[in-house]
Order: structure tokens, then sequence, then C-alpha cells
């Protein structure tokens, strides 16, 4: 009898399905996108930053600065080309984001820091981004806002 309870026991535990959970896809998405705003900040760095913006951008993006009303489409491509990013330079990091179910549409947001000759700017800031067809990401709207102190004077997140 006990050896009719043990086997009946071994093959309860040998036909229960035994694999693990799939990894959620959005794991997948929510890392390719940070890497995309990751890759924007070292492009911004590297080659500047109306060629990395022009590079992320959609056609229909949305762009939101200080003392501008929405700047959006054609309007955010001309605004971005006729910048002179030769007397600044932009670094930013993504801190956080998340990502749709459906894995096509999400957000980044994180600290940067925008110096001049003269001053240093720090602030935050939020993307929203979609995924495209060929699986890169695109930015579709790009905000900040400004006054925060120094990164080095900022206390650490709790």
């Amino acid at each position: 009898m006990k050896n009719l309870i043990a086997i009946s026991i071994l093959v309860l535990f040998a036909s229960c399905d035994q694999t693990f959970p799939r990894k959620d896809p959005r794991q997948q998405y929510l890392a390719e996108m940070m890497q995309a705003d990751a890759d924007f900040a070292a492009m911004a760095a590297e080659k500047g930053y109306r060629k990395a913006f022009l590079h992320f951008m959609e056609d229909e993006a949305v762009l939101l600065r200080d003392n501008y009303l929405p700047i959006i489409g054609a309007d955010a491509i001309r605004y971005v080309t006729g910048m002179n990013d030769s007397t600044f330079t932009v670094d930013w990091s993504p801190q956080g984001g998340d990502v749709s179910a459906a894995g096509d549409m999400g957000y980044t947001f994180g600290i940067y820091e925008l110096r001049t000759a003269m001053e240093r700017q720090s602030g935050t800031y939020v993307t929203v981004w979609r995924r495209q067809e060929d699986g890169s990401w695109k930015y579709l709207l790009d905000a900040g806002t400004q006054g925060l102190p120094s990164r080095d004077s900022l206390p650490a997140a709790e």
C-alpha cells in the first residue's frame, strides 16, 4: 500500500506542468525603450543635440518648451533644425519608465543638465515613445522642467 501511495504521488508530480511562466514581453520592450533613451542621450553628447533630436523624433512629435506653446510636427522639426547647438551641451539619463501592455508605447523620465559657457541648469524630463514597425523607438513627446539644483547636491532617493 505504501508503494502505491508513493507511486501515485510521483505520478501526480510528474504530470504537473513544471514550466516556469514565460518572461513578460513588456520587460523586453521596456528595456529596449530605456536603451533608446540612453542611446538618444549618447548621440546628443557625441554628435550634438540637433542631430540626436532629429534622429529620434517622429514626424508628428510634440515638444514642450519654456515660453512656447506646444511645438508640433513640422514646426517641431523646424524648431530643432534651427537651433545652434554649438553653444550648449545637454546630458541626461533615464531613471525609469513604463510601457503599454501592447508594448507599442511608453515613457521614460529622468534628470537632465544643460551647460553653457556661462551657466548650468538642471531639471527633470519625460519623453513619450512609440515603437516603430522596424522595432526601433522614436519619441512622440519631449518635455522638461527647470529648477533642480546640480546633480551633486540632490538628496539621495529613498
